[in-house]
């Protein structure tokens, strides 16, 4: 499993999400305490946007903890929203087109969880995409494939019902197979306006996420982050976001809405 943070709001130094709080993502990336292991050190990535609609990205196969400009960068870059992830790999090697954020046009996405089965309906899932999305598949991972899935079945126009279809149309995939039919699934994506997240899974077992209105030096920032796991700072309050839930942050706030693909899963038990 993976760990990953992502902000909204007044733009800020990325240092302040990154690697300064206590228990920070560079932090997690060696002593996670929510997840199965408590090393994410396949690899990291951050995801910004500034004066373009597409966002920079670095990303490197090194463990957070020990890449020498990434404290550097997250303390000299601003932004009003950025995507950060430290990655515990559970398939496809360690590469940089493995590690998230990743990026299409406009649009950032990372995840934390997995896919039951992936490497055995891998194919058939590939095969939903269309030429151009499916072209411009880098990587190996479920999580990449996901998200180019999610574009496939209208992200741009409604982003809840496209990664609904798209958990849908895997867990489908997995009956026709005779696969479990296990997905979990803790994401964050944007497209430079607005953040979003959703917290799913098909068992108990849902990855974490928690959310807080941004605290600096006692005042609030105007803005919100969403986290894997809390920082430690005794003046930020964090709360954690049930499972089966999408949440929207925007220009009006944080709102969360209830997420289950339910047609996806009466469609995955009869198939």
């Amino acid at each position: 499993m993976c760990r990953w943070a992502a902000y909204r709001g007044t733009p800020v130094p990325l240092e302040l999400i990154v690697s300064a709080p206590g228990h920070s993502l560079i932090e997690q990336s060696h002593c996670a305490t929510e997840a199965k292991t408590a090393t994410n050190g396949d690899g990291f990535g951050i995801a910004w946007y500034g004066d373009h609609p597409e966002p920079g990205l670095y990303r490197d196969v090194l463990p957070a903890w020990s890449d020498c400009n990434l404290r550097s960068l997250a303390r000299q870059i601003r932004s009003p929203l950025f995507l950060a992830h430290v990655r515990a790999s559970t398939g496809g090697a360690t590469s940089r087109d493995n590690c998230h954020p990743f990026v299409q046009g406009r649009w950032s996405f990372m995840h934390n969880g997995q896919v039951a089965g992936f490497d055995k309906m891998r194919r058939a899932l590939e095969n939903r995409l269309s030429d151009h999305l499916f072209e411009r598949r880098a990587g190996t991972t479920d999580s990449e494939l996901l998200f180019l899935l999610a574009l496939e079945f209208g992200l741009e126009s409604d982003p809840a019902a496209a990664f609904r279809e798209a958990i849908r149309f895997t867990l489908e995939q997995a009956a026709r197979a005779g696969l479990s039919q296990l997905v979990r699934f803790t994401a964050a994506f944007s497209d430079g306006e607005t953040l979003y997240a959703i917290r799913y899974a098909t068992d108990a077992h849902a990855p974490s996420l928690y959310a807080a209105p941004f605290v600096r030096s006692g005042s609030a920032a105007g803005g919100h982050c969403l986290v894997s796991e809390p920082f430690r700072d005794p003046a930020t309050q964090w709360g954690e976001i049930p499972p089966g839930t999408f949440v929207k942050l925007g220009a009006e706030g944080l709102t969360s809405t209830a997420f289950a693909p339910g047609e996806a899963m009466a469609l995955a038990m009869t198939a």
